[in-house]
């Protein structure tokens, strides 16, 4: 009975996709605008201070919608497709062969309650299903309520981010670690989380972006 009351949910307001309206395939990413996706190059994008960083794709167009979307108007499901991008291109990688813990990103507590949950850490579970690695949202907190930086200059950015993390070592046991987040601009928000890490000696580190700005292609 339950089955059949959610499929006629599902019936009655079915999904359309967020990026074309299509609801053909009850799915808030059809099939279509998923294939459109374009993905960088499998290789480093850069080093931050001797730390390689990968980025799925650019962000523009769709998966600027996407990001934007999950992080600011509440389309949780949207996390399935963005980890699902990012795994996709992850596969590809040799780097991926090694076993990994992933680390999202943290948000400071005012602003995850305000907004009701992290993002990243909704990508970083279903990119954990995907590729089978653990996810430790305990390792490194945000201790600064930050401002949002878009609105920041580089040394803003840093300025904003400086000591914003602290690091727990009761939650780490020597494992590989795989910091991820949505976008890389500035590369300020990474450099202060490997600062934090690196500060503990911890230096086993990875960085994996769903985006960069084409900036960081330079």
């Amino acid at each position: 009975m339950i089955k059949f009351l959610s499929q006629l949910l599902d019936f009655i307001y079915k999904k359309r996709c967020y990026f074309c309206s299509s609801s053909k395939e009850n799915s808030l990413m059809c099939s279509s605008c998923y294939d459109e996706q374009e993905f960088l190059q499998e290789k480093v994008l850069k080093y931050i201070d001797n730390v390689p960083v990968y980025s799925a794709m650019i962000y523009k167009d769709n998966i600027q919608k996407l990001i934007r979307g999950l992080k600011y108007h509440n389309q949780k499901e949207l996390a399935v497709f963005q980890a699902k991008l990012m795994y996709d291109y992850w596969q590809k990688l040799e780097v991926s062969k090694n076993d990994f813990v992933i680390v999202p990103v943290p948000l400071f507590v005012s602003r995850e309650k305000k907004r009701k949950y992290n993002q990243m850490m909704l990508v970083a579970q279903e990119f954990s299903k995907l590729t089978g690695y653990k996810v430790n949202n305990e390792l490194v907190k945000r201790v600064k309520n930050t401002k949002p930086q878009y609105k920041l200059s580089k040394k803003e950015r840093k300025e904003n981010l400086h000591n914003a993390f602290e690091y727990n070592p009761h939650h780490y046991n020597g494992e590989k670690l795989l910091i991820i987040d949505d976008i890389l601009t500035t590369g300020s928000t990474m450099e202060e989380i490997i600062k934090t890490f690196q500060n503990a000696k911890v230096n086993d580190l990875t960085i994996f972006v769903t985006s960069c700005t084409e900036f960081n292609l330079n």
